[in-house]
Order: C-alpha cells, then structure tokens, then sequence
C-alpha cells in the first residue's frame, strides 16, 4: 500500500512536470523562430528625401538606422546622425557629397565605399566653403574626408580607417587639393595610406593623432600651414614637406618611423620652414634635409627639439647650407650627423644645441661648454660616401676601423660641423 500511495505521488509530480514543459514548449519554440532582431536596412533615399524637403538653414535629425546608399547635401543645413545612423555606399562611389556651404555634418558612421582612384571614392567628398565635419566615424573608405578647392572648413573628431588593402594602393585619409585656411583638429587616422595637402596655404593642423600610415603628414607644394601638437606614429615617415615653403611644426611628437625609409621629419626642397619644440624619437631617420631650403634667401630654423633615440639624428643627402640649428637636444642617437656623397654640414649654423657626445667641461657653470663642439668623422663614415655600403653601418668591421682610426689616425678626419656654444645635456634636461 505504502509503494502504491509513493508511486501514486511521483505519477502526478511527473504529470504536473510534463504538462507544464509541454505549456512551455510553445513560447520557446517561437522565442528561438524569432531570434535576435536584425537591423533593418533602410534606403538611403530616405534620407536624400529628408535633406530634399529641408529648407535652408534647417536641422535634419536622421532617424536611427542603417541606410544603403549615398547622400549629397546640396544646401546649407545641418544633418545629425546623432551617433546613431549608418549610411553604407554598399561598395561603389563615396558615401556622401557636400556641394554646398554651411553646412554641417555630424554623427554619423560612413562606411563601403568604392575603390575607385580616379573617381577618388570617399566618405565624405567636400567641394564647398565654411562647411563644419564633426563626430564621424568612417572606415572601409578608400578616401576618408576628400577637399577640393574648399575653403575655411572644419574638420573635427573625426575617426578615419581605410580599406584593408595594401599600403600602396590605400586612399588618404585626409585630403586636401588646393584647399586653403582650413582647420584640421583632433582627428584620429588609422592604417590609412597619407594624410596629405596638395597645393594648399595656410591650413591649421592641430590636435591629430595619424599612426599606420605611409606618411603620417605629407605636404607637397603647400606654403604657410601650421601643424601643431599633432602625435604622428608607426607612419614610414611622420612628416614629409616636398617643395613648400613658410610651413611652421611645431610641438608635436613623432616616433616609430621606421624601416628602409623611416624618417621623423623630411624636407625635399623646403624652404623658410620653422620646426621647433618637437619630440623626434625612435625614427630611423630625425630630420632629413635634401637640398632644403631651395629659394634663395631663405633659411629654415630648427630649435629646441628633442631628437632622441635615433639611428641617424640629422642626416643631408649632400653638402648644403641654409639651415640653422639652435638649442637642440640631441641624446643617444647612433649617429648625430650624417652628409651622404661626400662634403659636411659645416655651411650651417650649429649653436646651443645640447650633444650628449660633447666630451668638454662647463667650469663657470654657465651651462655651455667652454670648448666648441665638434663632430668628425673618421674612416667609419665609409657608409655615407658609398651607398651599397650602408648595409654594413655598426657591423662590428666598420666600428673597429672607425675607433683605430680614432685611436691612431691613419687619415685625416673630416669636420663635420661645430658648435661654438654648446650647451651641457644635464643642464637642458633641468629647463626642459
């Protein structure tokens, strides 16, 4: 009776199990059929409808959502994306065109748009005045924010990545063409190929971050542009000035520019060109001069720098004169100075600079040297006269030749250049 009354007991407990698994059964099938939402891809002509129907000077709020398409603003207006839209070019031509002034973009992520060079497909293509790009996010974009022949434009917070594709064959990030007295602030640009401006004057460069790229600042044919406390890393070359002339650099730290071609500060035929107050670190190459500066009667002014931890500080392709160095901090570099082809850097001026090599004394205590610095170079230099020799720099062959010749000369050692008043490194580092 007792086995009856406890089987009797788990035949309902097993009912009530069953039945309730089965009542259940239903809302679990339809929770799986349904699965999590999936976003809703919108048109982008729902958009264009929204800027279309919009009057001058209006705030358009686009609703949240992923639109596929492209978008041109072709009045002045403001366009929110809030943070919340994304506009897909779905793989063909840039994602949106601003030909008008005045106009502001804002909060949106740009993405897919083509790969086409020559039509220079971007995220945003800007061929207008006074327009205002702010708090974007675009990426798998050949081009990121392309400007041609647009004036006092801002372009601000934005992220930018390009297409994964080879260096070479990635668009720019920022791109400027004959575009004058914009202002480039607080981007971040990432594994894209240059952040360049062609042709431009008097553009502000402030507060960017480039990394990634092949040149992390590339000026060419440009004239008065400032850039200023910008972090410019892990570029084959931070910044690269190629026949401009009154550019000004200035407190901006770059580093890790590295390889074959790696160089901190770069100057083809640049002229008039002040660079001061700069962290040149980690490079292959600090700042390198090729025939700069190149207009008669012109001088360019490095000062008070930083140029540390570098194969090669300050290298000339060839003999020239024009550059003035003053009150730099030159520590634990390879090689300080390098004229490749023969000839010295003695056509310069070299005064207040801090050489961590300076082997003199500071008796009065003034914080320079009594005695001149001076660089010579002695049968190590082979590397810098021979080219294909290069590969050999700081084999231990060319290092004990260079210190037997030190030891007991066997040759006349060149001067590269001196520096009347040298200052003390521990004493710069104290004012720094």
């Amino acid at each position: 009776m007792m086995a009856n009354m406890i089987t009797g007991a788990l035949s309902s407990s097993w009912r009530r199990f069953v039945f309730a698994a089965f009542a259940a059964a239903p809302m679990a099938v339809g929770a799986v059929v349904a699965g999590p939402s999936t976003p809703t891809v919108i048109p982008a002509s729902t958009i264009q409808s929204l800027i279309d129907a919009a009057t001058e000077g209006a705030v358009v709020v686009v609703p949240p959502g992923h639109y596929l398409g492209k978008v041109a603003v072709e009045k002045p207006l403001t366009l929110d994306g809030d943070g919340k839209v994304t506009i897909d070019a779905g793989g063909t031509g840039s994602v949106m065109l601003v030909k008008a002034n005045n106009v502001t973009i804002k909060g949106f992520h740009l993405t897919g748009t083509g790969s086409d060079h020559n039509s220079e497909d971007a995220g945003i293509q800007v061929r207008g005045n006074n327009n205002v790009l702010k708090d974007n996010r675009i990426d798998d974009a050949l081009f990121g924010i392309d400007l041609q022949q647009s004036y006092f434009n801002v372009i601000r917070r934005n992220h930018i990545t390009s297409k994964q594709m080879d260096l070479g064959l990635r668009g720019d990030s920022i791109r400027l063409w004959y575009s004058d007295d914009n202002a480039i602030e607080d981007n971040v640009v990432k594994d894209s190929r240059d952040f360049v401006l062609w042709y431009s004057k008097r553009n502000r460069v402030t507060g960017n971050h480039s990394s990634g790229g092949r040149y992390g600042m590339h000026f060419m044919f440009a004239a008065d542009n400032l850039v200023e406390n910008n972090t410019f890393t892990d570029n084959s070359v931070g910044i690269s000035m190629m026949y401009d002339q009154g550019d000004i650099v200035r407190g901006n730290v770059i580093s890790h520019s590295v390889g074959a071609t790696g160089t901190c500060i770069s100057l083809k035929e640049a002229s008039a060109v002040l660079i001061e107050n700069n962290e040149i670190i980690y490079c292959a190459n600090g700042i390198f001069l090729d025939v700069s500066p190149f207009q008669p009667d012109t001088v360019n002014t490095i000062t008070n720098n930083r140029i540390a931890f570098n194969d090669i500080a300050i290298s000339f392709l060839n003999d020239w004169q024009g550059n003035e160095f003053r009150a730099n901090r030159l520590t634990a570099n390879m090689t300080e100075v390098a004229v490749f082809g023969g000839g010295s850097a003695k056509r310069n001026v070299w005064d207040g600079n801090a050489w961590d090599s300076y082997e003199g004394f500071d008796r009065d205590g003034d914080g320079i040297g009594d005695t001149p610095h001076r660089v010579l170079n002695y049968a190590g230099r082979v590397w810098m006269d021979v080219p294909n020799t290069r590969f050999f720099k700081g084999a231990p062959v060319l290092e004990v030749l260079d210190f037997l010749d030190r030891l007991a000369p066997f040759s006349e050692p060149e001067l590269m250049l001196e520096d009347e008043h040298p200052r003390l490194a521990g004493e710069r580092e104290k004012k720094s």
